[in-house]
């Protein structure tokens, strides 16, 4: 397959793992990467630069081939301005394939220095959008490409509401950069739909969970194969930090917090980045929210990486060829 995103990286596959916080680490990225695809080392799971570079240096033990970081810039108790800028600083010297960036622009939150230092290291900027608004603005300040976050994801989707069907075209007819799909992608049909909407290529996170490669608890990944489209809702609105999770006991604590207006310190404890951590480990389903997207309705079993990326290549390939022959 060529498109702006394979040919942009010089990868075999456009497919690009997202950030996930506790979960996206050296053996998955590397495992992604391996099978063709990008793989994403999130930045956040590092608390001091030394720990981050050592990070990188694993994933290029176990891979020879290019992968992304995940640099969320929202507000955190854990990840400060400094931790940002170490962040940034090491990709730079490190000369890391790309970044994914979400969250406030790097201009806005870091300056329009770092944006020129990242590029004469050879690294790709992409963010992630859920408007057009802030898609042309990344444009305008020197990005190399944009992720069309569909209200569908897992995380946090901008609360523009936007799906991914209508938000694809909408960039991709607005910018000149390319343009990667994001929220609702899973399998092959998902592949080539976005490919027909004008998109280079996906990035696709909660179906990475659902593999042997991840390492979390067995009980998530059975979790995500278990459940249906239907079964993730929106919490945090009310921090206007709007976050798609999994529908559980905690989620549901947590809206009845939110109904009653409760403040940002009743819903911390259960907010927490320590007790996410827990859960991806300890296989409680129930213990802390599990950002993951709609696009749950589409895992129906837990793969290697590789298998995985060599079945929904083929399929998106079965449908385009299917869909050729209806004119």
């Amino acid at each position: 397959m060529k498109t702006a995103i394979t040919e942009m990286f010089g990868i075999k596959y456009p497919v690009i793992c997202g950030a996930m916080q506790w979960v996206a680490k050296p053996v998955l990225c590397a495992a992604i990467s391996n099978a063709g695809g990008m793989g994403n080392l999130t930045a956040g799971n590092y608390e001091s630069e030394a720990e981050f570079r050592a990070a990188i240096e694993e994933t290029r033990k176990l891979t020879d081939k290019p992968f992304m970081v995940g640099i969320t810039i929202l507000p955190s108790v854990r990840i400060t301005a400094e931790h940002h800028m170490i962040y940034l600083k090491v990709c730079a010297e490190e000369q890391v394939a790309g970044i994914e960036v979400s969250g406030m622009p790097l201009d806005k939150a870091v300056g329009l220095d770092q944006i020129d230092r990242l590029k004469k290291a050879g690294v790709k900027i992409f963010h992630k959008v859920g408007s057009v608004r802030h898609a042309r603005h990344v444009e305008k300040v020197g990005y190399d490409g944009v992720y069309a976050a569909g209200i569908e994801e897992g995380g946090h989707p901008l609360d523009d509401d936007v799906t991914t069907m209508v938000l694809t075209p909408r960039i991709v007819e607005s910018v000149k950069i390319p343009v990667v799909t994001v929220g609702g992608i899973a399998n092959g049909r998902s592949l080539a739909a976005a490919l027909m909407l004008g998109a280079g290529g996906v990035m696709m996170a909660t179906r990475f969970i659902a593999t042997r490669e991840c390492h979390v608890h067995d009980n998530i990944k059975q979790e995500i194969v278990k459940r249906q489209e239907n079964e993730t809702t929106l919490i945090c609105k009310s921090l206007n930090l709007q976050g798609r999770a999994l529908k559980n006991q905690v989620v549901r604590e947590i809206s009845e917090i939110e109904k009653r207006g409760g403040t940002f310190e009743d819903l911390y404890p259960l907010i927490s980045g320590d007790r996410m951590s827990q859960a991806w480990e300890e296989g409680d389903v129930d213990k802390s929210p599990l950002m993951v997207g709609q696009s749950i309705g589409l895992v129906h079993d837990v793969l290697p990486c590789e298998e995985l990326l060599e079945t929904m290549v083929a399929e998106a390939r079965q449908r385009v060829q299917d869909v050729g022959r209806l004119f």
